[in-house]
């Protein structure tokens, strides 16, 4: 007993070292390196500063630090205690160093790219109230006492904005960019071109923004404007709204002007950005101003997709050069991404046109003519200096060895390793966990954090290939601002954290990111707020219960409603214990300092019995599971019959089970063996959807196609076994199904194997 007594406190204390290490150094990305050290190093306004003759970006950026704590810059001397120094031994152009003690601090790197991050992490230890301009300005600043030794794991590290399906300002943009290089990202990927609008101005091609850059409003508008009635951030942003010919268009467009600032705006916060126009798919827009790009003028949608541009007509040729041509004048990457996803290839397969220059270049299929496209572009590409980048489907009818892939299409696992084995550089973008357009929920940020870049099954030498990583952002339910704030952050600090360090210490990141939130407060982001816990979406009770919401943050306000309104900044703050004696429904939302809202949480409260437990004899371990071919839009409206069946050890579909990547439902049902008498909360993760019921009583419903996505809900229960069953569907492409659950308040947990049983 002494010895476990022992084990407990020591660990006790394990954890409270490190909590007080994580608020200290409260870093995202965490460094490479650090050494803690006692004491700290005292900033006033008097501090001198020391810094080098070629670096006047870099130092008037740190000056910008100091100017906005104290009102003024530091002195330039040539002696002081704050020193920037250039150091050629330091091997990357992201590498720094941070040597602080209580007399001095010195920061020292081989390039400006590495003094630049060397002050995003001076600025993450400095007070948050730095960033409010209008707060009283500092006497002084104490930097904690350390040694950090840095680099980047991977050379990588992108964030993408869809600015073609919603369009978003140029000040948006550089707050954007601003958010990016404040967690040492490198990449931003715009998608500038789609089949919804055009967003950079084409000299040569006028009409692909005045007539390509504005549409009337479509279904996912009128999706967003009927979300919009319970959440503010989905109503369609009015500025980018204008009266034409007696109809409303919504758009946008950003001049080749516009662009050059944005862009170096971007390079001073060391941040490339790498432009994409997607060819020769989503480019509706495009054709529509000039329909010659279509096969036969046809414009409009395919089997599944929208009409390409037809790789076959020498006309096709010319306008890609030229729009490409002045692109590659325009952004300094040496990247172009030229999109090549989703091409719906039926008009190809129906031109005379196309079926002549597959003969005349011996090509098979339209996949290979896809691949003709490609080759085509990124042989111009290089003539320009730049390098292709396409996503995972130029995989299909043949790669060049010098072409980039963006690998995203989860269900096809095999495509980065093809590519990497293949000698080509690949950047992963799978769809699940690292499309932020899926709605987050309390798993997502845990999803993020432990993605890992490297898939399975590539040799060392082969992993060199995987150059990193990117979220992507795409925005045709993101109408607005501070909806995409919502979507990015806090995940984007997440991904930071992995494509930077590429350590797991997620305890310690979580309470890295809590001190984080005050800056991003004062920095006007709209993030999504931290998970509330102590209930779920729908709640039991057998006699009066005590609702105690559980905030991770303390200086969180809860407030709440009774009478199916939103809770709102005036509305009643949510006492410690909430007293649940009748059945009721109960609206509540977190509020930050900031008067940020986060999420509304519906709260349904009934009555119930324990229900009684079911005779099972002869049950064997695991479930029964029936697998149904096919597309099902509910996982209510499952077939009769099962195409076949099988034992499983739980809520599972085993490996090799249907076609890889085709849609499929399943029922998996059986027995639970509850353990004790209690209320049972059930979490239900799934994508698409998935239902849960136990006692053939509905206990969370999680239906309708959708990324990944947990519900929850609760149920009385008395000791023993009872029927349950999980009902499930996917809609093609990749699937996530899983089941917790916990009592009495405990932490989420699987299911346990040994708790399941089923008939012979």
């Amino acid at each position: 007993m002494r010895k476990i007594c022992w084990l407990a406190g020591a660990l006790c204390l394990l954890l409270q070292a490190s909590f007080a290490q994580s608020v200290r150094y409260p870093l995202i990305p965490y460094p490479q390196q650090l050494e803690e050290r006692s004491g700290s190093f005292v900033i006033t306004p008097a501090t001198g500063l020391v810094v080098p003759g070629d670096f006047s970006t870099e130092t008037a950026q740190l000056q910008a630090l100091f100017t906005q704590a104290f009102g003024k810059s530091l002195p330039v001397a040539k002696k002081g205690a704050i020193v920037m120094q250039q150091n050629p031994a330091l091997a990357g152009e992201e590498d720094y160093t941070l040597d602080v003690t209580p007399t001095q601090l010195l920061i020292t790197a081989r390039t400006g790219t590495g003094f630049f991050r060397a002050i995003q992490t001076l600025r993450q230890l400095m007070p948050a109230a730095i960033e409010n301009a209008r707060a009283p300005k500092a006497k002084k600043i104490s930097i904690p006492a350390m040694l950090v030794k840095d680099h980047p794991a991977y050379a990588w590290r992108g964030m993408h904005l869809d600015v073609s399906r919603h369009f978003f300002s140029i000040d948006y943009l550089k707050k954007y960019i601003d958010l990016l290089a404040l967690y040492k990202m490198n990449k931003l990927h715009l998608h500038l071109t789609d089949d919804q609008g055009w967003r950079i101005e084409i000299k040569k091609y006028p009409l692909l923004t005045s007539q390509g850059a504005w549409r009337e409003l479509n279904n996912q508008d009128s999706a967003c404007m009927k979300m919009a009635a319970t959440n503010p951030d989905m109503a369609i942003d009015p500025k980018h709204l204008v009266q034409k010919d007696g109809k409303t268009m919504y758009g946008g467009f950003y001049t080749q002007e516009q662009m050059k600032d944005i862009i170096r705006y971007a390079a001073d916060r060391q941040v490339e950005i790498i432009p994409e126009i997607d060819m020769p798919g989503h480019m509706m827009a495009a054709i529509r101003a000039y329909p010659f790009l279509a096969c036969s003028g046809e414009i409009g949608w395919g089997k599944n997709f929208s009409t390409p541009i037809c790789p076959c007509n020498e006309s096709t040729f010319t306008f890609a050069e030229d729009v490409f041509s002045e692109i590659a004048a325009l952004f300094p990457s040496k990247y172009i991404h030229l999109g090549a996803d989703e091409v719906e290839k039926t008009s190809w397969a129906a031109s005379p046109l196309c079926a002549d220059v597959m003969k005349a270049n011996n090509l098979k299929t339209v996949e290979e003519l896809q691949s003709y496209f490609v080759k085509r572009m990124e042989k111009f590409f290089h003539s320009k200096g730049k390098t292709l980048i396409g996503w995972d489907e130029i995989l299909e009818g043949g790669i060049s060895p010098t072409a980039v892939l963006m690998y995203w299409r989860a269900w096809v696992p095999d495509a980065p390793i093809k590519a990497a084995r293949h000698g080509n550089t690949v950047i992963m973008t799978p769809g699940n966990p690292l499309y932020f357009d899926a709605v987050p929920d309390r798993n997502s940020i845990y999803n993020v954090y432990h993605f890992q870049p490297i898939p399975k099954g590539l040799t060392p030498s082969e992993a060199t290939h995987i150059i990193g990583a990117q979220a992507n952002l795409w925005t045709e339910y993101i109408p607005s601002e501070q909806r995409a704030d919502y979507m990015v952050m806090p995940r984007m600090t997440a991904l930071a954290e992995v494509l930077w360090t590429n350590r797991s210490n997620y305890d310690s990141y979580l309470q890295r990111l809590n001190e984080q939130y005050k800056r991003l407060d004062l920095l006007g982001v709209h993030y999504r707020l931290p998970d509330l816990d102590g209930f779920t979406e729908d709640n039991v009770f057998v006699e009066p219960v005590a609702l105690k919401v559980q905030k991770p943050l303390t200086d969180m306000t809860i407030r709440y409603t009774t009478d199916g309104t939103l809770p709102g900044a005036q509305s009643k703050v949510m006492p410690a214990n909430y007293k649940i004696s009748a059945p009721q429904t109960i609206k509540l939302a977190a509020f930050s300092p900031a008067g940020n809202r986060g999420d509304i949480y519906t709260l349904r409260y009934r009555q119930e019995t324990y229900r009684k437990p079911t005779v099972v004899k002869d049950a064997r371990p695991g479930l029964k599971l029936d697998y149904f071919n096919g597309t099902f839009k509910s996982a209510a409206k499952l077939k009769a019959t099962a195409d076949s069946s099988i034992r499983v050890s739980n809520t599972v579909i085993p490996d090799g089970m249907g076609k890889e990547g085709a849609p499929f439902g399943a029922s998996i049902y059986g027995y639970i063996n509850v353990p004790a008498t209690g209320i049972y909360s059930f979490y239900l993760t799934v994508d698409d959807g998935g239902i849960l019921y136990i006692d053939d009583q509905e206990v969370v419903n999680n239906d309708g196609w959708h990324a990944p996505l947990q519900k929850s809900g609760q149920i009385a229960l008395e000791k023993g076994w009872h029927p349950i069953r999980v009902a499930f569907v996917e809609g093609g492409g990749g699937y996530t199904l899983k089941l917790e659950y916990s009592v009495n308040g405990s932490k989420l947990q699987p299911v346990p194997d040994s708790w399941l049983g089923a008939g012979l």
